[in-house]
């Protein structure tokens, strides 16, 4: 049977910097080395993880996946690296002007007037053809960069425009937070591609910089916590989120799995990510690591990806993604612990509310991280009202910069018109409202007609 392929392309420094470290955790738990090939390639009989790698001629192990920058900083670091023979040469695509952090640059002009957008849109073609049943895309990316926000969104516009068969999309964006901003411009570039790509995603999970931040500071006790900090849990995250697609289990979860459970209404794609235990090494021999304690600690604000309070919200489904140590009795009782809590609220047309992915391959992660080894993990994709709280606060500095007009020359200057800014910032208030009509309790119709 032909593994059901998924291509990564990872854009921006951001997109670049998450699957260089994504990767050589893919590695670590297969046992691939970092030329590719496999440690005990005799005792294998697993090949699910196939559907991200593929077999060359001589047995070598090449990741599926693309990385592109408009500038060649950080493809050059990963020509460099340790890794650099595990990947493809023809992978790895640079250009040599990056987009000045400008969603109109990246969009408008760069992609426009540029003859490398044709080239990463062959090489995209050329890795498509070579699956046989191509299962989805996934495109790691950051909303707040020019390469990031623009390039992306009018990338993943070229591939739903050439691959109609309704092949899934899947994205893990690094969401701008206004604390911890390194782009004035964030809050423009940020609600232009979630405008602009709306129709193009099917599922975007969002890793906001403040929370990973708080993580890597509070919970694995980094005390001033780099990129590589805040790329190594989002790598973690992401490996969970594919153990149930990587690895042979006893309740598998895949991409439509996820769209079917998670995404309600095609606008509401945005599912809130939690991940637990979060444990320096120091501190994992001294934790209750138990099925019902790490499936508390989950829906605990402290270990989520952005910042918000889901329950204070309305949860509209939420996906239990267990791996490890775990039998499906220890689940189903500490998700009825849950339950029996009261703690969280479901909305009232959707009551049963959880999906469960059951994994036994334990997670891993490198000898020098940040992330203690530990024998069970579990990571939770909700889909919760309290997400509307995220575009918020974006929402609410977009409006102070664009009443007066800031900064948006540079965007005119390279091809925009002033009336995207304003049909971008509607489309986000309509996803806010949205948000809130779903959390509203359904009107009994019997009632409604005798009032």
């Amino acid at each position: 049977m032909s593994s059901r392929e998924i291509l990564s392309i990872h854009i921006g420094q951001a997109g670049c910097q998450m699957g260089r470290e994504l990767w050589e955790l893919y590695c670590l738990e297969h046992g691939i080395t970092k030329d590719g090939y496999l440690i005990k390639e005799s005792e294998l009989e697993d090949i699910a993880f196939e559907c991200f790698f593929q077999e060359t001629s001589c047995r070598q192990h090449v990741p599926r996946s693309l990385f592109v920058d408009l500038e060649p900083s950080v493809i050059d670091e990963i020509r460099r690296s340790e890794f650099q023979k595990l990947y493809h040469p023809s992978t790895l695509l640079a250009d040599k002007e990056d987009a000045a952090s400008n969603f109109a640059k990246g969009y408008h002009g760069y992609s426009l007037n540029s003859s490398f957008f044709e080239n990463v849109s062959d090489s995209i073609r050329k890795q498509v053809e070579i699956c046989d049943h191509l299962q989805g895309f996934f495109v790691f990316h950051s909303f707040g960069g020019g390469t990031g926000s623009g390039y992306t969104a009018k990338l993943l516009e070229t591939i739903t425009q050439e691959f109609t068969n309704r092949i899934p999309k899947f994205t893990f964006s690094v969401y701008p937070s206004p604390r911890l901003s390194s782009v004035i411009v964030e809050p423009y570039n940020a609600l232009l591609t979630t405008h602009t790509s709306f129709d193009y995603t099917d599922c975007s999970i969002l890793f906001d910089n403040e929370a990973i931040y708080d993580i890597c500071h509070n919970l694995l006790e980094v005390e001033r916590p780099s990129y590589l900090n805040l790329n190594r849990l989002i790598s973690q995250v992401c490996s969970s989120i594919t153990a149930s697609i990587r690895f042979e289990g006893v309740l598998n979860v895949d991409l439509h799995d996820f769209q079917t459970n998670i995404v309600p209404f095609p606008r509401l794609h945005f599912p809130l990510a939690s991940y637990a235990p979060c444990l320096p090494d120091a501190n994992v021999k001294h934790e209750s690591l138990t099925v019902p304690a790490i499936t508390t600690s989950v829906f605990d604000p402290a270990t989520q990806m952005v910042k918000c309070d889901p329950c204070e919200n309305k949860f509209m489904a939420c996906c239990m993604l267990y791996r490890g140590d775990i039998t499906p009795t220890d689940v189903t009782n500490a998700i009825q612990k849950i339950k029996n809590s009261r703690k969280i609220r479901f909305v009232d047309w959707c009551p049963t509310g959880f999906k469960i992915g059951l994994n036994h391959q334990a997670p891993s992660s490198a000898p020098d991280s940040d992330i203690g080894g530990v024998p069970r993990a579990v990571c939770m994709l909700s889909n919760n009202t309290g997400i509307k709280d995220a575009w918020t606060r974006l929402t609410g500095k977009f409006d102070i910069m664009f009443h007066k007009r800031a900064f948006v020359h540079w965007y005119i200057g390279e091809g925009m018109e002033e009336a995207e800014f304003s049909a971008a910032r509607e489309n986000l208030a309509a996803l806010e409202k949205d948000y809130e009509e779903a959390a509203c309790d359904t009107v009994d119709p019997v009632v409604e007609k005798h009032i």
